[in-house]
């Protein structure tokens, strides 16, 4: 027995099992989101969606785009609030319970939509795993050449075979995916909150389906224009001699480490050299290993630590460390940061986008080779992308997003992939957006400090010009650690 619902105007059926509910014709289970890398758990309901992998052949193949819902707790809008993830990669289901609290709020009156995006999370995930089983975005770590990444993409489009068609996995696709749920669950206008990634498709879907879309919140944005990776490599170096700078001017951070840009070009240059054997603790089993230490561990280590400023506060400290021969911590945050971000990026939906939408665009810069992360990224994918299919992309879509739709934009003044820059140039041409920029934070941005109230008052009443900001003058800059035990007293 069914029992319907009209709440806030969209359908709700409550039905006879335990839990079970439904929004428009999608009926939904209990369950719990709760990512594999994280301590956290969000309860849920969730379905799934069949929609043609080729639009161009409804009757073809399918693909089950996995949905979870996150119920208002109160009287629910008629518009849902559309978490779109990061990456290009990431499921929105795995991500959300990370950024949760800053839906809190949100959740009085909306609810929040999570829809894992074709090739992701549990949508048909096109995964590219390495010859010990493990997501990965080449075989060996150690062999980073083009040829080699080449040969990787070759055989992990050769596994997945039938399962999928790499042309049909682009943003483009997911914006269409993303109007099929929101009909289906009967909502005339949604809310897209975009993180990083995302904020590309929140933009491409808002220029596609402009009478869809009540409001934008863009965080840690990526603009139309921009072809991705190509200026990865020099945001890293601006966000590096912003927290180094931080360093020169603490006397705790500065008289136990001296110089930390003169350390990282040091230890850089000798791993660059002789890779170096150390003993460390792995972070997952606690268990006494050996390994090799080289180059690629430690520009992960500084690229991964750089995109918070938490653990960008660190950086002095470990580089120090491995500077006076004690790597053992620096060998083990690279086990751990890369174990985490190769099970949480779907390569294979990475390539599909970045190899339709940017490859055409992307070239290596020669002055970036004496960089942290060097040409390597774009070497690497321009060679992927000559063995990856493409997809089509539409003659607009670089266009910037002009549109009347109230808009809320979030940058961090340290992000080093998104920098406020990026926000700024996308803001201009909205008549009716509002960028905000956190002083001394980095990429993720929502839960911080009073953001997560701003959201939902800003979801409220889609007026970003109104909103008072002021609360987000009291977020201070994460001093650089002074030792083991933190910063000075």
């Amino acid at each position: 027995m069914r029992h319907l619902i009209l709440a806030g105007g969209l359908l709700l059926a409550v039905a006879g099992s335990a839990g079970a509910r439904s929004l428009g014709t999608l009926a939904f289970e209990p369950c719990t989101l709760a990512p594999e890398y994280a301590s956290v758990a969000v309860e849920a309901q969730c379905t799934t969606l069949a929609v043609p992998e080729d639009p161009g052949a409804p009757d073809g193949r399918q693909v089950e785009l996995a949905i979870a819902w996150v119920p208002a707790r109160g009287d629910a809008a008629p518009d849902p609030v559309f978490m779109l993830a990061g990456g290009p990669g990431q499921s929105a289901k795995e991500s959300f319970p990370l950024v949760a609290p800053a839906f809190a709020d949100v959740r009085r009156g909306r609810h929040v939509l999570l829809v894992d995006q074709r090739g992701t999370g549990g949508s048909n995930p096109l995964l590219c795993r390495d010859k010990d089983g493990e997501s990965a975005v080449v075989d060996d770590p150690a062999d980073a050449s083009p040829e080699a990444a080449r040969a990787f993409a070759e055989r992990c489009l050769a596994e997945l075979g039938e399962c999928a068609d790499p042309r049909f996995y682009t943003t483009t696709d997911a914006v269409r995916d993303l109007d099929a749920v929101r009909r289906a669950i009967d909502a005339e206008q949604v809310n897209l909150v975009g993180i990083s990634y995302g904020t590309r498709v929140a933009q491409q879907f808002a220029m596609r389906h402009p009478q869809a879309t009540r409001s934008l919140v863009l965080a840690g944005v990526v603009p139309n224009s921009l072809v991705l990776g190509a200026e990865h490599a020099r945001n890293l170096e601006a966000a590096l001699d912003l927290y180094f700078a931080q360093c020169a001017e603490d006397a705790g951070c500065a008289g136990r480490f001296g110089n930390p840009r003169e350390a990282l070009r040091t230890l850089a240059a000798e791993l660059k050299a002789t890779p170096r054997r150390v003993a460390f603790r792995h972070p997952a089993t606690g268990e006494q290993r050996e390994d090799l230490l080289r180059y690629g561990h430690l520009a992960a280590v500084v690229r991964l630590y750089a995109y918070a400023p938490q653990t960008a506060a660190m950086l002095p400290l470990v580089l120090h460390e491995a500077i006076e021969g004690r790597a053992g911590l620096l060998m083990a945050q690279a086990e751990m940061l890369v174990g985490q971000l190769g099970g949480q990026i779907m390569h294979g939906m990475q390539l599909s986008v970045l190899c339709s939408e940017d490859a055409p665009e992307l070239a290596a810069r020669p002055e970036d080779a004496d960089t942290v992360l060097g040409t390597e990224f774009v070497d690497v994918s321009l060679a992927q992308c000559a063995a990856w299919p493409t997809g089509t992309r539409p003659e607009d879509f670089r266009q910037p997003l002009a549109t009347p739709v109230p808009a809320l934009l979030v940058s961090g003044e340290l992000d080093p992939v998104t920098p406020a820059g990026y926000g700024a140039a996308v803001a201009d041409a909205l008549p009716n957006g509002r960028h905000l920029v956190l002083a001394g934070q980095g990429h993720n941005t929502l839960t911080v400090g009073c953001m997560p109230k701003l959201l939902a008052k800003f979801l409220e009443t889609a007026d970003a010009a109104a909103l008072d900001a002021a609360c987000l003058e009291q977020l201070k800059p994460t001093p650089p650690f002074a030792g083991f035990f933190g910063w000075e007293p």
